[in-house]
């Protein structure tokens, strides 16, 4: 028989301690197992390969605290503050029955230049001041940035151009140069703008696009798409994509690079670069749709002086390489932007 009290069968410290370790182990991995979840907690899955951010989406410019106008005087900060509320208010001033002028559509700046002209890749107006002024191929000059707001009014707005003196002219002026607070002159911050889709093998479909549009648009910018005019009569709460009183086909929006760049990353109401609702192929087509219905038109013989500056979805002609309005408009586009890329680099 086995004294158990003999010294030799006693466990020695290390022995006992190794023990303690391998309980305490095994203890913990089967609390884990077999511990009840709350409602929002999520298993972690061991497997799961993390996947790297987009950086396209990581650590964008944001405009200025408002707190920081404190260092502006006092007639700097009510020009700032006019500025942004003629930007985010603009027919209630100078549309069709605008207080101080009616000289457009009755679109607002930011239903195209969201939360004033600071969302990120919303088509913000966060690199204007630093990259203004500067030459521009679609009319052959350099602009400042009165060229750039009243490009706006005529083309975007669909309206008459303010005069430079204007207290409204210098408000907005005043805004954008706040909004440029701190970008280094030539920079144009991360997230600025409207973001470039990569493009698709196909040409964009406005047929599909109308079936986007049905589904995810229509329920606000209503299915004329003529948009839901506000109680008060002088803006909308959801503005016209087509008809008489949207966007003309100068306006940068009816380029569909930008439309699609845009509503991928800011619509539906609720989505942004965050949280997208629209596929890329949703985004193209969807611009396809908008773009080919009616819109007002606008004198476009003085763009593009140089017709071999004309972007790749530039519809209307002539144009400097061999392809139609009709492939301009719709694509396929990578055969037009191989084309001026290769006769680019040809003349160097």
């Amino acid at each position: 028989m086995v004294n158990s009290n003999h010294p030799s069968n006693q466990p020695s410290l290390l022995q006992t301690l190794l023990y303690t370790l391998l309980i305490a182990l095994f203890g913990a991995l089967g609390y884990v197992s077999f511990i009840q979840l709350g409602p929002n907690e999520v298993a972690i899955d061991s497997t799961q390969v993390y996947v790297e951010p987009d950086s396209n989406f990581t650590h964008l410019w944001t405009a200025p605290s408002d707190w920081r106008m404190m260092y502006l005087t006092d007639s700097q900060k009510e020009l700032v503050e006019y500025g942004r509320e003629l930007i985010a208010h603009t027919s209630e001033y100078l549309g069709p029955k605008g207080t101080v002028k009616a000289i457009s559509n009755g679109m607002n700046c930011q239903n195209c230049h969201l939360n004033a002209g600071t969302q990120p890749w919303g088509n913000n107006y966060f690199a204007v001041q630093s990259t203004y002024p500067k030459f521009r191929a679609r009319s052959g000059t350099i602009e400042d940035q009165v060229k750039r707001v009243n490009d706006c009014f005529e083309r975007s707005l669909n309206g008459q151009s303010l005069a430079v003196e204007s207290k409204e002219m210098q408000a907005i002026l005043a805004y954008i140069k706040w909004l440029g607070t701190d970008v280094e002159k030539g920079v144009v911050p991360k997230g600025s703008g409207i973001f470039k889709l990569k493009g698709l093998k196909r040409a964009i479909d406005p047929a599909k696009g109308a079936e986007v549009y049905a589904a995810k648009c229509q329920s606000c910018h209503q299915a004329d798409g003529g948009g839901l005019l506000a109680e008060n009569g002088k803006s909308y709460t959801y503005p016209p994509l087509w008809g008489p009183h949207s966007y003309n086909h100068g306006a940068g929006l009816y380029r569909m690079s930008n439309f699609a760049g845009y509503v991928k990353y800011n619509m539906p109401l609720g989505a942004n670069y965050d949280k997208p609702q629209l596929s890329d192929e949703e985004a193209w087509d969807l611009a396809a749709y908008v773009n080919s219905m009616p819109r007002p038109a606008k004198d476009l013989s003085k763009d593009w002086p140089d017709i071999a500056g004309k972007p790749f979805d530039h519809p209307f002609g002539p144009f400097a390489d061999p392809f139609t309005e009709e492939q301009h408009k719709y694509g396929p586009y990578k055969p037009i932007k191989e084309w001026i890329a290769k006769h680019k680099k040809s003349k160097k």
